[in-house]
Formats: structure tokens, sequence, C-alpha cells
């Protein structure tokens, strides 16, 4: 038996010290928060990918199909709530038709079951969408992922895992033997292997362990709304537009939640701090290493227009919901209440180019998930299981 260091409390964090603790490794998972999914996990709008944006055979794209079904398997097994409802994207106007036979294609390519509707047929599942043409995408469903993870932490301690709150990692250092591990608390853990599922600190944690990341962490924010319940009639289930292919991002949508209510948005603006959840929460130095690092001005210089609108629709209620009016007419500023806001850790380049799929790096006994954003809650279960190989891999090494 190995004691395996994992650094995390999120989803992914989670996951692979299940895994781990199931192969009959001795676990100790250290999160810096007092709870855990405290950030990316639990600020997300629950939904269960099916796969249908990714490039054919990249991890994202297989990793999310098959994540979609072993999440609902698990949610199955756990009594946790979810729901395969399917989802629409929607072609609001003709000159979005192009990017949805895109979509429709790829959604053939990656295995995705997926079907073009004309706007009766649209209308037949969201009876308030406006579109000239659909995609039905039938394995998208919601989930209660804070629910998934208190599961998760119950396997890990029914193995034998320890979990640690309110520790954090301030350094490590590679051994002959293994990895030393210096706590933010003054502890020094010793361990076999260290993996890290530190989200929006994934190249800081890399970093203090001695590691050179292949890019660094930008945080987008991405800001929600919820409907006001009179307006819930409006969506049944999910409306996706077309993404803006000048933009990496989805673009605002509209989500019935698994517990009730409609989640509206998110946007996307540079956050001021890595956890910065509102234009109040800034932390200068970590702004300061944001905007230092030359692959941000490169990719606000190739998205200037559509990102001057994400920060107009982040400063205007209105704007916002002038967006969600074309999935849906009838919704109006006054129909939007404030909802917490998540931040997304995106790994850019020095060039600016974004890391399209999961982005793992391993150095001696260590392995770390230097990319992992969406879909990684609906892949997490997929994503243990390759990192749980790498870190065998390790070991053996």
């Amino acid at each position: 038996m190995s004691t395996i260091a994992v650094v995390g409390g999120g989803i992914v964090g989670l996951a692979t010290a299940r895994v781990l603790a199931r192969r009959g490794e001795q676990v100790v998972l250290l999160e810096k928060e007092s709870a855990l999914a405290q950030h990316q996990t639990g600020r997300n709008s629950g939904v269960v990918h099916a796969g249908l944006y990714y490039p054919p055979g990249s991890l994202k794209a297989r990793m999310a199909v098959a994540g979609a079904q072993s999440m609902y398997a698990y949610a199955r097994a756990k009594g946790i709530a979810y729901d395969n409802c399917g989802k629409l994207v929607v072609a609001c106007d003709e000159s979005e038709l192009p990017g949805l036979d895109r979509l429709a294609e790829r959604a053939e390519a990656n295995g995705v079951p997926a079907r073009l509707l004309d706007p009766a047929a649209a209308r037949e599942i969201e009876p308030y969408v406006r579109c000239v043409r659909a995609l039905r995408v039938e394995t998208t469903g919601i989930i209660d992922y804070p629910a998934v993870c208190r599961a998760l932490a119950d396997d890990i301690g029914a193995q034998g895992g320890e979990i640690r709150l309110g520790v954090g990692v301030a350094s490590a250092e590679s051994t002959p033997h293994g990895v030393e591990v210096h706590t933010t608390t003054g502890e020094t853990l010793r361990a076999d292997a260290l993996v890290a599922c530190a989200g929006l600190y994934a190249d800081r944690v890399a970093l203090a362990c001695g590691l050179e990341p292949d890019a660094r962490i930008v945080p987008f924010r991405g800001e929600y709304f919820e409907l006001a319940p009179e307006k819930n009639y409006l969506v049944r289930n999910l409306i996706y537009p077309v993404p803006d292919p000048r933009f990496p991002f989805l673009g605002v949508h509209l989500t019935r939640m698994v517990h009730g209510g409609i989640h509206a948005g998110p946007n996307a603006v540079l956050a001021l701090r890595r956890e910065g959840y509102t234009w109040r929460d800034v932390d200068v130095a970590e702004l300061r290493e944001s905007l230092a690092w030359p692959g941000l001005w490169a990719l606000a210089k190739r998205n200037i227009v559509p990102g001057a609108r994400e920060v107009v629709r982040s400063l205007s209620k209105r704007q916002f919901a002038a967006s969600l009016s074309r999935l849906v007419p009838g919704i109006e500023a006054a129909d939007l209440r404030p909802a917490a806001a998540g931040v997304r850790a995106q790994a850019l380049r020095r060039d600016g180019s974004m890391v399209e799929d999961f982005l793992v790096q391993t150095q001696g006994r260590q392995v770390h998930v230097l990319n992992a954003p969406s879909p990684a809650a609906t892949a997490a279960l997929e994503i243990a299981d390759h990192l749980a190989d790498s870190v065998e891999q390790v070991l053996a090494s």
C-alpha cells in the first residue's frame, strides 16, 4: 500500500481520491477551505454535458460522453437528484445556421445523440423558444454536484481515506522515494506520490511543488441570475445559443436547476482575483500576475468585440436580459434576480491560445492537473480513473 497525497477538494480531487482508495492506496486529501466543493464545483450551473462541443478524439470529448453516463449511474446508485432532460441549442437567425450545422456534425463524430429540429418541432419541446432551427441534444442533463461531492467524500472515508479541511499546500519537493508535502498549517506529509487537482490555483501549486507548468491560469468570472418564479414557465429544461466562434465561451443560456428554479447565464469577464466573485473582489497581486501574462493580452486582442460585449452585459442587467430574450422572448431586466457567480480556471499559453483539452503534467512522482474546466464535473469519474492510472505509472517508474 502506498500513501498518496491528493490536493484539492473539488469534484475532480474527490473522485480521484475515491478511485485511489478503492484501489487499495492510503489516501490523504488536502483542501485549503473549511468545506468541500467551495469554488468551481459548487458554483456551476449543475449541467451534465453530453460532449457536444469538443474536438473529436480529444480527452474532453471522450470523457464527457462516457462521463455523462457514469455520472448518471453514480447518481442513481447514491440516490442523488438528477434529470437526463436533454437540451436545445437554438439558432436565432439565419447567420447562426452554419454554426448549428457544425455542432450537429460534431455531435455525430463524438457519438452524441442529437437531431436537428425545425421551429415547430423545437416549440413542442420548449413552447416559448424563438429560433429558425434547433439542435436537440438527448444526453444533456442536470444534477446536484455538491451532493455528488458529499457522496464521494463518504466513499473515501469508507475505504479508510482521510480528508483534511483547512489544510493547503505551501510547497512540496520530490525525494528519492516520493514527495514531501509542506502544508500551510506547518505539517510535513511524506507521501509516495502526489496528485494535485487545485483548480484556480493549479499553476501556483505546480510551481510551489517545483514543476514548471506549460500554461498559466487566468480566472474568468461567470455571473448568473435566476428568473423570477412567475417567469419560470418560459423554460422547461435547458436552452443554449449557438456559440460565437470568435469567443471561447458558450454564451448566456437558460438552465432549469435540479432542485427548482431557472438559472440564467453565465457571461464571461476577467476576474480581478482568482476567487473573485464580484467586481469588488480584488487582489492586486493576483490581478498584476494575470495582467503580466502575455497570453492574456494576446487573447484580449483577438476578442476585443465579444469581450467588450461581455463587460457591458456584466454591468447592465438590461443587456443581460436582452441576450436571454433572443432565445426566449418576454424575459426582461425586472425578471432577473442575482445569483451566485462562479470563476472558471482557464489555462492560457504564452501566445494567448487557450488550452482546449484537459491538461495533465507529471514530474517525478507528482501528477498535476493544469487544465480541467467544463466539462470536468461531468467527466470527473473518468478523469479520476485517468489520473489514478497516471499515479500508478509514476509509482512503478
